[in-house]
C-alpha cells in the first residue's frame, strides 16, 4: 500500500436537482476524491478552508484515516458552489461560485508528503499543479484533472502539466475541447500525444472510455442505477476510486491495472449519485463495493 497524495478543492455546495434540495453541503474535489480513495489506501490532502468550516467536516475524513495536516484554515469563508441539474442530470447548471479563501490558494506541501508515491492533481489552476509537482519526490505515478475553462485560459501551462503526468481523467466535451476532435474515440490518441501515457474520459450513465496506445480502448457502462439523486461529485468519486485500488498495489501501475481501477470507480460513482454530497459515499465499506462488483459482472459480461 502506497500513500495518494490529493489537492484540490474543499467546498460547501448548494444544489437543486428534481429530488430536492440541499444548502452549504459538504463538497469539493478534495473532499470526494479523499473519501473513495481512503478506502482502499492512506491519503495525504492539501487544501485550504475558511473559519466556516465545520469540526464535524475535519472529523469525517479523520475517521477514514485520511491526513488533513495539509488542509491549513485562512481568515474568511470556504469556497462555495450553488447549482442545479435538470432532465437528464448530465450537466450542470451553475448559479454561483464563490471562490472565497480558495481564490488565493498556494499549495505548499508538508514535508512528510513529499515522498507521496501517487499523487492526483484535481482540478485547480495548471500553474498550480506544476507547483505541485515541483514540491513532490519521485513519485510512481501521477494523474491530473482540468476543466473547460483553464483549457481556454491557460492552455500553455496546461501542455506542460499535460507532458508530467501518466493519466488524465477528463470528461468528453473537455477532451474534445483540448484536442478539437469530435468525439472521445477520436480525441483519445491526440491527449496521449500530449504526454500522458493513459486517458480516462468520465461520461457519467454512460460509463468510461480508458485508452493507452500500448493496447487500446477499454469501454465499460456505468453502473446501472434506478435513481440519481444527485450527480455532484461522481467524476471526483470515480479518481478516488481509481487511484485507490492503484495505490492499494504498491507498485507502478500496468494497463490491467488501470482496467480494473476504472471498474472501481464506477463502482464508487455509483454509490455517491444515490444521495446528496457525500452522504452515501461515507457510509461505503469494501463489502458494498464488492457485492456490486460481482453484480457488475453480469452486466457486462456476453459469453
Amino acid at each position: 500500500m502506497s500513500e495518494i497524495l490529493v489537492v484540490g478543492s474543499l467546498a460547501y455546495d448548494s444544489v437543486q436537482t428534481p429530488w430536492g434540495k440541499v444548502e452549504r453541503a459538504l463538497g469539493g474535489s478534495a473532499n470526494y476524491f479523499s473519501l473513495a480513495s481512503s478506502l482502499y489506501s492512506r491519503v495525504r490532502v492539501v487544501g485550504v478552508v475558511g473559519e466556516d468550516y465545520e469540526a464535524k467536516d475535519f472529523d469525517l475524513l479523520k475517521s477514514r484515516n485520511v491526513d488533513v495536516s495539509g488542509m491549513t484554515v485562512q481568515k474568511g469563508k470556504t469556497f462555495h458552489w450553488s447549482g442545479s441539474y435538470e432532465g437528464d442530470m448530465n450537466e450542470a447548471i451553475t448559479h454561483a461560485t464563490d471562490l472565497n479563501v480558495f481564490e488565493k490558494f498556494d499549495p505548499v506541501l508538508p514535508e512528510h508528503y513529499r515522498d507521496s508515491k501517487f499523487v492526483f492533481l484535481a482540478n485547480i489552476s495548471p500553474d498550480l499543479q506544476l507547483k505541485v509537482l515541483e514540491q513532490v519526490k519521485a513519485p510512481l505515478f501521477v494523474g491530473m484533472d482540468t476543466m473547460n475553462f483553464w483549457i481556454s485560459s491557460k492552455i500553455d501551462d496546461l501542455k506542460k502539466v499535460l507532458g508530467k503526468v501518466d493519466v488524465v481523467l477528463i470528461n468528453e466535451g473537455e477532451a474534445m475541447m483540448l484536442t478539437g476532435a469530435h468525439n472521445a474515440i477520436e480525441a483519445a490518441a491526440k491527449v496521449c500525444a500530449m504526454g500522458p501515457k493513459a486517458l480516462v474520459i468520465k461520461r457519467g450513465e454512460y460509463g468510461f472510455v480508458l485508452y493507452t496506445p500500448k493496447e487500446g480502448f477499454f469501454i465499460l457502462p456505468a453502473f446501472p442505477v434506478d435513481k440519481v439523486t444527485d450527480p455532484t461529485g461522481a467524476g471526483d468519486t470515480f479518481a478516488g476510486g481509481f487511484f485507490g485500488h492503484l495505490a492499494s498495489l504498491g507498485r507502478k501501475p500496468e494497463v490491467a491495472d488501470l482496467k480494473m481501477a476504472c471498474v472501481q470507480g464506477t463502482l464508487l460513482a455509483s454509490f455517491t449519485i444515490q444521495d446528496f454530497s457525500v452522504k452515501a459515499l461515507a457510509k461505503v465499506t469494501l463489502a458494498d463495493i464488492e457485492e456490486r462488483f460481482h453484480r457488475m459482472k453480469k452486466v457486462v459480461s456476453f459469453l
